[in-house]
């Protein structure tokens, strides 16, 4: 599997920086929490999930709480060189919007807005 050892550093980078989760110590541990909890899935199993609907290099994972649930957003590099952002839902790994730059050296973004419910 390609994202094995780099997704489990990069989780452990997550987890271990208080503020790569959210933006203070209290949701720091309240994401630790869910994590063990089992409401939130492990890095890697998103990451495998996601590599087979939007395949790309991951540049930077985020997870937020967003109302009553857990969100992974995810930006990453496609082969065709477009940043993507990735919404997920952190507990099915459902993705819940993806948003593109088609050029970013004109700075147009083109977004895909594709919004799965």
């Amino acid at each position: 599997m390609r994202w094995g050892a780099a997704a489990c550093l990069l989780w452990a980078a997550v987890v271990a920086t208080p503020n790569a989760l959210a933006s203070g110590r209290g949701d720091h541990d309240r994401a630790r929490q869910a994590v063990q909890a089992g409401q939130v899935l492990p890095l890697p199993a998103v990451l495998e999930r996601l590599q087979r609907e939007v395949p790309g290099q991951v540049l930077e994972v985020e997870l937020e709480q967003e109302r009553d649930r857990w969100i992974y957003e995810i930006k990453l590099l496609t082969p065709a060189g477009q940043l993507t952002k990735v919404k997920l839902d952190a507990r099915t790994a459902e993705v819940l919007r993806i948003q593109s730059r088609d050029d970013q050296r004109t700075g147009r973004e083109q977004r895909e807005d594709r919004p799965r419910h």
